[in-house]
């Protein structure tokens, strides 16, 4: 019987209820609902944050019909049930102006409203959210769940395009939003934001100082993705098909999706990850391609390298860099930042003496998006200046 592949699949419900495969992560679920309250998580798209936060949603929600034979089921007893509150920015042009970004918040908003017979107090979207979990909390006598899917969609949008005014106009709306998970400590049981970048001035990471980010804790370093042994444990049947299709032995097939996909390492002393999005789209079309960068790479990647004129070439080296280097991103802060968070730069060491981490590209895939895509931008780089060079000679002479 063929693996039924979650392709674009991003619902913890529908994996589960519809016998996709499902790579068991409620074990380390179950552990970062328990062991902490507050947390922020970046990974590179096509890494399975949305289907972690809707395994959280249905953990919290009491669902335990959907964790059956899962390691959920061993490790939870007493199954407790909280209201939640999902936000997903993912899904809006917030190019135009403020105004998607304050429809979306503002529907939000008012279904939750409805759905827990709030009544409205305030306009101004922080402080209607504080209404709303405070309501919820008294309305049900239980604390909150707040879940945020791409927090950063708002800024990275606006990043990219170099609209500095709006980017800021964004910072101050989220901030206010935001401000209300600590603002409202006593009504939330827990809360988890995720997305691509750090933006270190948005109030989650500056006034949020309770907020714990776990993007570089080896605890959860395999939270998103999966492992080699993983691979093995769940797709086998995927790979043999791969194989065949293709005239290999398994093991020739597992070493080819070695090298096309895997080597990303997302904290210090971590296993390697494959790319979940293009091991699904490869054992699929039963095809080794390039799957991930046509998903769709940052436009913003493309002015970065222009504004920096950066040599690309270069980073099929070694890059030794500080986490904070890695971490925060304010757009022309630094170039390894957007590098690292958007997947193109991996870990590849840590050095404890000097609390450095080096970084390269992870795989064949990325070392192909990078040919093909980033290093063109670089060549017409180099190509700009050398033409503004020559002119420059010209007139000299």
């Amino acid at each position: 019987m063929a693996l039924r592949l979650p392709l674009g699949i991003q619902t913890f419900e529908n994996i589960i209820n519809g016998g996709y495969v499902y790579i068991d992560k409620t074990a380390l679920i179950h552990q970062l609902a328990n062991d902490g309250k507050y947390y922020f998580l970046s990974r590179p798209r096509r890494f399975g944050k949305s289907l972690l936060l809707s395994t959280l949603d249905a953990y919290f929600s009491g669902r335990s019909d959907l964790f059956r034979g899962l390691a959920m089921e061993q490790l939870e007893s007493e199954w407790p049930t909280h209201p939640v509150l999902r936000l997903d920015l993912n899904n809006a042009d917030y190019t135009t102006g403020t105004a998607p970004l304050i429809d979306l918040l503002a529907n939000h908003l008012q279904k939750w409203e409805k759905q827990f017979r709030i009544e409205r107090t305030a306009n101004e979207v922080g402080a209607r959210f504080k209404n709303v979990v405070e309501g919820v909390h008294a309305q049900t006598g239980k604390q909150v769940v707040v879940l945020v899917d791409e927090y950063d969609k708002p800024l990275i949008a606006n990043v990219e395009r170099g609209k500095t005014a709006l980017l800021d106009e964004m910072r101050g709306m989220l901030k206010a939003f935001y401000g209300t998970l600590k603002t409202c400590d006593e009504h939330i049981r827990f809360a988890m934001l995720t997305g691509v970048s750090r933006f270190s001035h948005v109030s989650i990471f500056s006034d949020l100082n309770n907020l714990t980010d776990i993007s570089l804790d080896r605890r959860y370093g395999e939270l998103c993705g999966f492992t080699e042994q993983e691979l093995h444990h769940y797709l086998d049947p995927g790979v043999a098909e791969l194989a065949e299709e293709n005239e290999m032995t398994p093991g020739q097939a597992y070493a080819a999706l070695k090298r096309q996909y895997d080597g990303y390492r997302f904290s210090e002393g971590s296993s390697e990850i494959y790319n979940p999005w293009s091991v699904f789209r490869a054992l699929s079309q039963r095809k080794l391609g390039f799957y991930w960068y046509q998903s769709g790479t940052p436009s913003f990647l493309m002015r970065l390298i222009k504004d920096r004129q950066l040599d690309l070439t270069q980073l099929d080296g070694d890059i030794i860099a500080l986490e904070s280097a890695m971490m925060t991103y304010e757009g022309d802060s630094n170039y390894i930042a957007p590098l690292y968070q958007t997947g193109y730069l991996t870990i590849k060491a840590y050095d404890r003496r000097t609390d450095t981490y080096t970084l390269g590209l992870p795989n064949l895939e990325v070392k192909q998006a990078f040919s093909q895509n980033l290093l063109p931008v670089c060549i017409a780089v180099a190509l700009d200046d050398a033409t503004r060079n020559i002119a420059n000679w010209q007139r000299v002479e």
